[in-house]
């Protein structure tokens, strides 16, 4: 996998799917940057679909095998995610919007609400909690 290439792939995707959500249906370009959207979103599947399953599988059996694997593309934000520092531990996380990620119920802790969401710069994929953050994976 050229990871240069799947990090300019999601920041196109992602820029375009916050681009979209900004908006609104009224907008008069709205049905063409959805169509953009879908079209950049099946091209993603098509080229990364294949790997990333078997890199979702692999994750999801390690933190979280009650959880489905979904399309690479569900575990994408769809709003501006945004990069905070702890306070507590003055680590760098990630807080997302309510939509976005994917829910998974975590194998160590089944009952903390946790999230897993593919993020780019560097691509990676990571469990989000009110616990913090926690790469799981991250493109080579």
């Amino acid at each position: 996998m050229n990871t240069q290439a799947l990090n300019d792939t999601l920041l196109n995707l992602l820029s375009k799917r916050f681009a979209l959500r900004e908006m609104g249906y009224d907008h008069p370009g709205y049905d063409d940057a959805e169509e953009t959207l879908e079209a950049l979103e099946d091209d993603f599947v098509d080229e990364y679909g294949d790997e990333f399953e078997e890199i979702l599988q692999r994750v999801h059996a390690n933190f979280c095998p009650d959880t489905d694997v979904l399309l690479p593309t569900a575990y994408l934000p769809r709003t501006q995610y945004e990069k905070v520092v702890n306070e507590e531990t003055g680590l760098e996380e990630f807080e997302i919007g309510p939509g976005d990620g994917v829910w998974v119920t975590l194998k160590d802790f089944p009952n903390l609400d946790a999230k897993m969401v593919l993020l780019p710069s560097p691509p990676r994929l990571e469990i989000l909690s009110m616990g913090g953050s926690q790469e799981v994976w991250r493109a080579e």
